[in-house]
């Protein structure tokens, strides 16, 4: 049984560095960032040497005919040579990232150039050229810095979620229900027993090795389904579980040890607090390109049965972690819906759509 979790093998090399690639650059989120972060920039050097609101405004355009092009071009090139440039070293990428911009900034002057000529102005002087290619390179620079300070804050939060991830599952009461489950099943059901501790061991061994910082979607569903399976052993009747699984959702990237704290909110305020019991479901489907995934639980109908509310950790964590990996392209809520029955008047709803990978179904 051990062997078959895994759990006496020794934990997967990521195949994903420990922090976000400082070229990831190729998110709508990061595009827009730089674009609007180089037009801040420029607007506010202008406005020295403008000597009116109007001359602001010709001179901001006319910089951005230059620097506007030229963030674009560094951006595309930086994108598709990004699995070149993360096998670099360090000091490799900051020269690279560094030519790069120079490369970039000499585009969008001879560009600006060329638009100035055809438009019935002077030749431009070669010393134009060089501000130019500086500023390129200072541009780029700086992006690159902000980059890797952005991979690097990712870190505190996966380290707090597998922390969160590790207190989850060796609570005592969590810990000594599943055994006590088990225990009770040997003598009657040996084979369910098994597969208890199997879903046991899984859970156990995904908190306390080294995790993936992305995982697909299916990978999240099937470590959810192993808790829940040993919380409907528990509850019995009491918790019913609804599955409605599209497969072309499956290979979106989500944060590692998304799900299980999510779907443990729903078991813990929907049913464990209510006498009579609930319900969860958990589905999945594509839309627009994006995979979105939803988990609905019933709410107590008597408010006296409901516990105090929870302080929103896990959900925090969750919409921290996914504004981290898909930046403006995921998009996550949270809270009370009106229900469809009468004896659940209000239902809680989670949901989360994240980007498909390319070339994946629309």
């Amino acid at each position: 049984m051990w062997a078959a979790t895994g759990f006496d093998q020794p934990a997967a090399t990521p195949t994903r560095s420990a922090s976000r690639s400082a070229f990831d650059v190729c998110h709508v989120g990061v595009v827009l960032r730089v674009v609007l972060g180089m037009q801040l920039v420029l607007a506010l050097g202008v406005a020295h040497v403008a000597a009116s609101p109007a001359d602001w405004l010709v001179r901001w355009s006319q910089a951005l005919a230059t620097a506007l092009p030229a963030s674009l071009l560094w951006l595309v090139l930086t994108c598709a040579g990004r699995s070149v440039l993360e096998r670099m070293s360090p000091p490799g990428q900051w020269v690279s990232a560094a030519l790069l911009g120079a490369l970039a900034g000499l585009y969008g002057e001879v560009q600006s150039s060329m638009l100035d000529w055809w438009m019935g102005g002077a030749p431009r002087s070669w010393w134009t050229v060089c501000p130019a290619m500086l500023t390129g390179v200072a541009f780029a620079s700086a992006t690159l810095a902000w980059l890797r300070q952005r991979g690097r804050s990712e870190l505190p939060a996966q380290a707090q979620a597998r922390l969160a991830e590790l207190q989850a599952r060796i609570r005592p009461h969590f810990l000594f229900n599943t055994l006590n489950t088990a225990i009770a099943l040997v003598q009657i059901e040996p084979t369910r027993a098994e597969a208890v501790l199997e879903d046991l061991a899984e859970l156990f061994r995904q908190a306390l090795t080294s995790p993936h910082l992305r995982a697909s979607l299916t990978d999240e569903i099937d470590l959810a389904q192993r808790y829940l399976r040993i919380e409907q052993l528990r509850f019995g009747e009491r918790l019913t579980l609804h599955w409605t699984l599209d497969p072309a959702a499956g290979d979106a990237e989500v944060p590692a040890l998304m799900l299980q704290p999510l779907v443990e909110n729903a078991v813990k305020h929907g049913v464990e607090t209510d006498p009579d019991g609930g319900w969860v479901r958990v589905s999945t489907h594509v839309k627009a390109g994006q995979a979105v995934l939803t988990i609905t639980n019933s709410i107590p109908a008597n408010p006296q049965a409901a516990s105090t509310a929870g302080h929103g950790i896990a959900l925090r964590n969750v919409r921290q972690r996914l504004r981290l990996m898909h930046d403006v392209e995921a998009n996550f809520s949270a809270g009370v819906h009106k229900g469809e029955t009468a004896e659940h008047a209000s239902v809680y709803v989670v949901r989360v759509s994240v980007p498909l990978k390319p070339g994946g179904p629309a």
